[in-house]
């Protein structure tokens, strides 16, 4: 049982065990605050909900150091979450105390995020502060989450996140602008909606061109510029076969022809014969061959030795440069241009064209390694070609 006694000083402390037995105390300037309040901690010790007024003291940034040190994610999301941590969440709330973050500070602290970092990034900043404080208070060194009720700004769809490129400017536009080397990257992906991992951790056991079908198993994975090998897919659904079209298995037979396998039999790599490293390939391959392909920005020949540039910049306008070679053209507008078609797009238009193709969701969902038909349906399927014209039909009259 608690007792109370009286100080020296004239204040009253409240003296009781927790739930380990060890000694606590608080002190109150009546003797009715301090009953009140070992009256309360007695009933939570009773409860199990008991929380050390002490326990909050400790900093933030502590807690939330041992708290990244006991996940055992993967590399990729370790690298993540531990970049969003040192650069938006520590930086404010480090120092302060667990017990001194209270829910107006948290909303607070939202709300003018929201207004320099997109709804994503602020969606993210949110996930890891409400992760940590909701594991302070399993560990009872707060009483509640304070990130609960928090208003997060809602993430608003742009032009640029339904891109879909039809599968016959795919073959005829995008493949021949990207250079041989990875031309049968670019075809693989768009015809079997593969990830980029699943297509760069891609090995040549993997990969039957006899049968044109393709396994995946194995997943490649980028973190700081290291590129490793993970021996399984991004989910259990992850591993499965899926079918390689007639244009994508020519591709792959040529380039096995054209270009020797990685020091593990890797289907691709860089000239090195290194992995490919995704940010590179997006800056020097990717962009430039959507800028060849007529899919971004745009490059005319004006004369001898001038060719001249054009792009639009993130708010529509337009900017023109001219240069002395096609190539520099190119670069310039692949640096500069805003938005574009991004590699992943690849995956959801083989996804969009199934499904516009009336193929099963259920089948769909199988080649793309969903673990739910719903991600599908809401992911990766956006207006198909001749949807306007199917609507009107079904009311038309007869």
């Amino acid at each position: 049982m608690g007792h109370i006694i009286k100080t020296p000083a004239g204040t009253f402390r409240a003296n009781w065990r927790d739930g380990t037995g060890r000694q606590k105390a608080k002190t109150f300037k009546t003797r009715k605050a301090a009953a009140a309040f070992l009256a309360e901690t007695e009933t939570a010790i009773s409860r199990g909900g008991y929380v050390d007024p002490h326990a909050g003291r400790l900093p933030f940034g502590k807690y939330a150091e041992r708290w990244r040190e006991s996940r055992n994610d993967e590399l990729a999301t370790k690298a993540r979450d531990g970049s969003i941590l040192r650069t938006h969440v520590l930086p404010r709330w480090a120092d302060v105390p667990l017990s001194r973050i209270d829910f107006l500070s948290v909303q607070s602290w939202i709300s003018d995020l929201g207004t320099r970092r997109s709804p994503a990034t602020v969606a993210e900043c949110f996930r890891l502060l409400s992760s940590i404080m909701r594991a302070a208070c399993r560990d009872r060194l707060i009483g509640a989450n304070p990130c609960d009720g928090v208003k997060v700004p809602v993430r608003r769809k742009k032009d640029t996140d339904e891109q879909v490129l039809p599968r016959a400017d795919l073959v005829s536009r995008l493949l021949p602008a990207v250079p041989d080397r990875y031309r049968a990257l670019v075809a693989l992906a768009g015809g079997t909606g593969l990830r980029w991992g699943e297509c760069t951790g891609l090995r040549w056991d993997s990969l039957d061109l006899d049968a044109a079908a393709v396994t995946v198993v194995r997943v490649a994975v980028e973190v700081a510029g290291t590129v490793t090998m993970k021996p399984y897919p991004k989910s259990r659904a992850g591993r499965r076969t899926v079918p390689v079209p007639d244009f994508a298995t020519e591709l792959l037979a040529a380039h096995r022809e054209a270009f020797p396998a990685g020091p593990r039999g890797e289907v691709f790599t860089n000239s090195s014969a290194g992995p490919l490293r995704r940010t590179l390939f997006r800056a020097r391959v990717w962009r430039p061959s959507l800028v060849r392909a007529g899919l971004l920005g745009r490059v005319d020949k004006m004369g001898h030795f001038k060719w001249r540039a054009a792009w639009n910049d993130s708010e529509g306008i337009e900017w023109t440069a001219e240069f002395t070679t096609e190539r520099e053209a190119i670069a310039h507008v692949a640096k500069m241009a805003s938005g574009g078609l991004r590699f992943h797009d690849l995956r959801h238009s083989f996804a969009t064209e199934l499904v516009s193709r009336g193929v099963p969701v259920t089948d769909v969902q199988g080649v793309m390694g969903h673990e739910r038909p719903s991600t599908t349906l809401n992911l990766y399927t956006h207006r198909s070609e001749g949807r306007d014209q199917r609507v009107r039909d079904a009311f038309a009259d007869s």
